[in-house]
Formats: C-alpha cells, structure tokens, sequence
C-alpha cells in the first residue's frame, strides 16, 4: 500500500512520473519521481535515476527498453481546472459539460442572479463581484483553463488583461471577429504583446458550425478537451481507484490492477488505462470491457494467487476476436500486479 499512499501525496504541481519493471528479474520494481527526484521506491538495488535519459522527450506514457527489459515510464496528470468568465446563456451548459469530465469549474460575474444559476448549474465554485477582482484572486497554474464568455467586449478585456499573465493551459474567448480584433487591438495597444495574444484561442471553440448556446458549449468544451489531451501523456489512477484501494474496508482483500501499457491499432481504452480486480471477481474502473476485459479478470486472479506481476497480449484482431465480440481490431499489452499491504 506504501506505493498507492505516496501516490494520494504527491504534489501536482511538480512533474511526476512512475517507472515500472514490466519483464527481467525486476519485475514489479517500481519508482515514484517528482521533479527528476526519486519519492518512492520499492527496490533499492536500482539505479533509477540512471533511467532518467532513457524518458520520451514527449512524456506520453508508453514502453521503453532498456537492454532486454521492458519498461514502462507513466507520467501522472495534474489537475485540472476550468474558470468561466461570465455567468450568461452559453455558460450553463459549459458549467454542466465541466461536471460531467470531472473538470472542477469556478464561475465569475458580478450580477447576483446569474451567479445563482451558475449555483443551480452546477459550478464548484462562484465569485460574486467584479472580474478584476476576482481574477485577481485567481492565480492559475499549468492546469487552469480560462473560458471568457462575458456579456459585452469592455469585460472582455478586463478579463483577458487580467489572464494573459497568468500561467494557463488555455485561453478561449468568444466573440465575433469584430469584437475580437477590437479587444486585442485594444490590449496591444496597452502594451501586451503580439505574439502573447496570438496564443488565445479566438474565436472560441471548434469549428462544427454551432448556433444555439448548448451547441456552442460542446464546441469550446471539445476544444477544452483537444488541448487538454495533447499535453504530456498520463496515467489514470483516478480517484475512485486510490480511494478504492487505501479504504479501510477493502484493505485485507486480495486485489490487483491491471494497465494497458501498449496498444497497435484500434482499442477501446488509451495506455495508461487502469482497473481494480479484486479476489471475488468484482473490479473498480474498466479498460475496455467485453471479452478484453473477461480474460484479463481470469489472469488477475491468477496473479492474486500467485503474488507475482505478470505482462500479457490480448489480440483482438482476427475471426477468433470477431467471434469474442472483440471489434476494435487491435492489440494491447496489459501488465497485472499483486497489491500487496505491505510494499504495492
């Protein structure tokens, strides 16, 4: 449990990542790095940091090799956040969209019973004032997305002068083109430059050609989720799975999880994928279901039996996959370890 508790504690802020024997005689070794210095180790005769050169430059989760060993290398995502300017028509559904990928959204303006209807729509958090003051509270990182959706171009400005000196993932802010080349006009003029203003992503949103307000909200949240994915590869140890495994209630039951760490072709779930099978064949988290999943419950067990991480291949090409009911037509390696009290 030792390695899941250094996991809960790790600051997201810093760069962390997870190296993991999958093959050799280190099998199961496992090392929790924050900002390049080791916070977790479950084998000391490693020279983990000597693995540090080997690293994708892209930090996506994936294999790597080192000699005849596979190893896998998993970056951890931080959290995310998203702040919403504005509490008008096309934030409700925005607000609603951020609840259900589990993006914890702040909502600003400064009209009371707009904020109430950010309240009813769901926001996790409401600032009932001026936008500058607001965002002066606001001081956003790596992982905070701004969305500007205010009601007139005046706020418009206030709001993305006040953003554009923050540390983002993202800036969007609607507006037709008019409006738009007005307030970064206007924002040159006052001395920011150029190429910082190019970054912004106006006007929001993909383009699906969207009219109605719900429309325009999956638009900006499908370009939310296009930049948020493209960042750094990560590992999904979400918070179901962690609470899962360091709750009281299931701490003496055997367990183990199981992650895709390759895929070829079409799969129904990304590297980096996990779930939870416990001893009487129940789990926590999916990694693609159907067949795929059946077999890799069979093989956990095992592994539960016999304490020992074991990498598999499940092809689901070919007529015997067809046959399974396994259509997406690719391969995946799943690596299964024991979670043990003591060490996992």
């Amino acid at each position: 449990m030792d390695f899941f508790k250094a996991l809960k504690q790790l600051d997201n802020e810093k760069e962390n990542k997870i190296i993991t024997y999958l093959t050799g005689e280190n099998t199961g070794s496992k090392a929790i790095f924050a900002d390049n210095k080791i916070v977790f180790t479950n084998n000391y005769n490693i020279d983990w940091n000597s693995l540090l050169s080997l690293l994708p430059s892209n930090k996506k989760s994936q294999i790597i090799v080192n000699g005849e060993q596979k190893i896998f290398v998993e970056f951890i995502r931080q959290n995310y956040n998203v702040v919403i300017c504005g509490a008008g028509h096309i934030s409700m559904p925005v607000i609603k969209m951020c609840k259900l990928l589990d993006l914890p959204s702040t909502v600003i303006d400064d009209r009371l019973m707009f904020i109430n209807n950010a309240k009813e729509a769901g926001a996790d958090t409401v600032m009932y004032e001026p936008f500058e003051d607001a965002l002066d509270k606001i001081q956003g990182d790596s992982g905070t997305f701004f969305i500007i959706v205010t009601r007139g171009h005046r706020y418009d400005q206030i709001c993305l002068e006040k953003i554009i000196k923050k540390e983002n993932a993202y800036i969007g802010m609607i507006g037709s083109k008019l409006r738009v080349s007005k307030v970064l006009d206007y924002l040159e003029e006052k001395g920011i430059s150029r190429d910082d203003l190019n970054k912004v992503y106006t006007p929001i949103g993909l383009r699906i050609g969207a009219e109605t307000p719900a429309e325009i909200a999956v638009s900006i949240m499908a370009e939310v989720i296009q930049v948020k994915n493209k960042r750094s590869g990560k590992t999904l140890y979400d918070y179901e799975i962690l609470n899962t495994i360091l709750n009281e209630l299931y701490y003496n039951i055997p367990k183990a999880t199981a992650t895709i760490v390759s895929r070829k072709g079409s799969s129904p779930r990304e590297v980096g994928t996990k779930m939870v099978i416990f001893k009487d064949g129940t789990a926590i988290g999916t990694i693609g279901g159907g067949c795929v999943e059946a077999d890799v419950r069979q093989k956990a067990l095992r592994v539960i039996d016999n304490q020992e991480s074991q990498l598999i291949k499940v092809d689901m090409t070919g007529v015997d996959a067809e046959e399974d009911g396994m259509v997406c037509g690719g391969i995946i390696e799943v690596f299964i370890e024991p979670i043990t009290n003591s060490s996992s």
